[in-house]
């Protein structure tokens, strides 16, 4: 019989082995995060005569910081996280490279006020950086299981200002148009005039636009306070070709 004294010590051992090993990952994401974000900010700086953006808002760096991109990946891919390189989440999608979101999330100039259109929430990890900045997110995934699986997955992380709705994006959200800003995560052959038409005057779309097999370019589009629409191109990208019924 094993007296209650060694017992104690034994369940004492057994638990704060498990507190260490449970530090230990945790600081393994952390640092592993540290050294990501350390990449990100010199790819921008490396790609800013293209992008216009030389270094990133303090605000943009911090919710990269925030957001556990581990916990947006396919079990058995948390390992791979913050590798500065997309992974595939399955039915043929991915999350997006973290310099890409960091790129995407700094063009759109994000205000803490605005309510944000995201076409493509993958597992939704730009959804919840966008979270982190602002009032309300509205995004929209085409593929059903994705879709749940992200409401789902924001859910339990306490995303609570992101709507999921699955929808075809090319159509976008009118019943919550206007929208201060629009990031789609998914190549278009061309800009949806649905898009353009809920981008409130004086907002900003990020889209990257060609097709899957050619060169496709990040677009950025300004809406002037008049409607008048800019475009021009930031740097070449390649993404999932972005579906629906258009």
């Amino acid at each position: 019989m094993i007296h209650l004294f060694y017992l104690d010590r034994v369940i004492t051992i057994i638990v704060l082995s498990l507190f260490i090993f449970s530090s230990a990952c945790a600081d393994d994401f952390s640092s592993a995060r540290k050294k990501l974000l350390t990449e990100i900010q010199l790819d921008v700086k490396r790609t800013g005569f293209l992008t216009g953006k030389d270094s990133l808002n303090s605000r943009v760096v911090d919710a990269l910081d925030k957001v556990p991109r581990h916990k947006f990946v396919r079990p058995g891919d948390e390992k791979y996280a913050y590798e500065n390189r997309p992974l595939r989440i399955g039915y043929g999608q991915t999350i997006s490279q973290p310099y890409i979101v960091a790129i995407m999330t700094e063009l759109l100039n994000v205000d803490a006020t605005d309510k944000i259109l995201e076409i493509g929430t993958g597992s939704g990890y730009q959804a919840a950086i966008l979270s982190v900045l602002t009032k309300s997110v509205f995004s929209i995934e085409i593929i059903e299981p994705l879709a749940k699986q992200a409401r789902l997955r924001l859910s339990r992380l306490n995303y609570d200002n992101v709507q999921v709705r699955m929808a075809d994006g090319y159509y976008g959200w009118e019943d919550e148009a206007p929208f201060d800003a629009i990031v789609v995560t998914a190549a278009a052959t061309h800009v949806p005039p649905p898009l353009v038409n809920q981008l409130k005057p004086g907002g900003i779309m990020v889209i990257p636009v060609g097709s899957q097999f050619l060169t496709q370019q990040l677009m950025l589009v300004e809406k002037s306070s008049d409607g008048t629409v800019r475009t021009r191109q930031v740097l070449p990208v390649s993404f999932v070709p972005l579906t629906g019924a258009h």
